[in-house]
């Protein structure tokens, strides 16, 4: 479509031009836009194919809102193909990135896509199926503590569970020590599927981290019941505890530690850079990917309610979209383009980009702009499309650029020309 086709004009020469792991040379401009500013709205939206569902949606602008095209001259640069399956990146108060790799190591990237070795004094993950090293940040006073806090897929003797763990990064920068696993989703499961697996820190320090319900029909309903911690969003202290003021834990049987549930596979999280809100991404089954506006205690329907059908391409449960007491998604798509990490831009150096929430798609593979109104979704952008990635992550540096790690090993570099 004509929309898409004008936002990124891709070299020729890319796969030539990506920098080796070990180089400080400056990298290769991937794509440009052309040197305009301000953004402009079409009418059509950017999803072109039909869906899977005849679904209705709840309110106007709940999926596929205008597209929107960013005029402001920019460019993305691949810093490195190095990487092996990275799948969080966040950044170091130095600018520098650390980037976690599935199989279970961490690396230290700069800016210009120099490699550091693996990091060692990380527990054993399960790296199987969509299980491994996942999300990662580090503690607001690195600089002092030296702390990381990250999520990874834990093998036990009753099966894998997403667990959190933290340790003190070295001054060497080759191991963590003092590290200890803070927290466990219970219970363990066997399958490899549907871990969640991001985290962020909240204004007042605490963690949020969000957990997958495990993918399987015996697991799934378990989002549901605040007795489990699989399907949810928790709330948990840089010491693992359940908050104090946790909005559901004074819920008989319910878990202390559990924010929010109802959830499938969320792998996207961020804090809105104005409101300190909690906004969350989630995997959908056929159809129905979600964008969420987190409010503290509410249900977010899974497997209740979707806009997303069965793998079969039959009806869901009750095949409903509505129901009292669980919320509706700000967002979806269908079909699906796999949400998984995202970030809130609040640089300067591209100023319409101001709070717009960016995405990486994995199936769908781009990274998705929203531009958010009222807490709702009024246009959407395609970014990077030609570049053929399955965006994993995407965090903005602390040089005010955007850095996107892909499955196939890329880190992206993406700021005004």
């Amino acid at each position: 479509m004509k929309t898409q086709l004008l936002i990124i004009a891709t070299s020729s020469f890319l796969a030539a031009a990506s920098c080796k792991s070990n180089s400080d040379s400056p990298a290769t401009p991937t794509g440009t836009t052309p040197p305009t500013s301000g953004t402009t709205t079409s009418s059509s939206p950017v999803e072109t194919n039909p869906p899977n569902a005849t679904y209705s949606s709840a309110f106007a602008g709940q999926t596929r809102v205008a597209g929107v095209q960013s005029t402001t001259s920019y460019q993305s640069n691949v810093l490195t193909t190095a990487l092996r399956s990275p799948w969080g990146i966040t950044s170091l108060p130095d600018g520098r990135l650390l980037i976690t790799e599935k199989a279970g190591t961490m690396r230290i990237a700069t800016t210009t896509g120099r490699l550091g070795e693996p990091i060692t004094g990380i527990p054993t993950v399960n790296p199987a199926g969509q299980g491994g090293l996942l999300g990662v940040r580090v503690d607001p006073a690195f600089s002092t503590n030296r702390t990381v806090y990250w999520v990874f897929s834990e093998p036990t003797t009753d099966g894998n569970l997403t667990a959190v763990a933290k340790g003190q990064l070295s001054p060497d920068e080759t191991r963590f020590e003092g590290v200890a696993v803070i927290y466990r989703a219970l219970p363990a499961y066997r399958g490899t599927a549907h871990y969640g697996g991001r985290v962020v820190i909240d204004q007042a320090g605490n963690l949020l981290v969000s957990t997958g319900e495990r993918a399987d029909n015996v697991t799934r309903t378990q989002a549901q019941g605040l007795n489990s911690g699989l399907g949810k969003i928790v709330r948990i202290t840089k010491e693992g505890v359940p908050t104090a003021g946790n909005p559901l834990a004074s819920q008989a049987g319910a878990r202390p530690e559990v924010y929010t549930y109802g959830h499938r596979n969320p792998q996207g999280l961020a804090l809105h850079p104005v409101t300190g809100d909690l906004w969350q991404s989630e995997h959908g089954p056929r159809g129905g990917d979600e964008i969420n506006h987190i409010q503290p205690g509410a249900n977010y329907g899974w497997p209740v309610i979707t806009y997303g059908l069965e793998y079969s391409g039959q009806r869901l449960g009750e095949g409903i979209q509505q129901r009292a007491g669980m919320e509706q998604p700000v967002y979806y798509w269908d079909p699906v383009v796999s949400p998984s990490g995202m970030t809130f831009y609040s640089g300067n150096r591209i100023p319409e980009w101001q709070n717009n929430l960016f995405i990486g798609a994995l199936s769908g593979m781009h990274i998705v702009r929203l531009v958010i109104e009222n807490n709702r979704v009024v246009g959407e952008e395609r970014l990077l499309a030609s570049e053929g990635q399955r965006f994993r992550d995407i965090t903005q540096g602390t040089d005010g650029a955007l850095y996107a790690i892909t499955d196939g090993g890329r880190l992206y570099r993406i700021d005004r020309r």
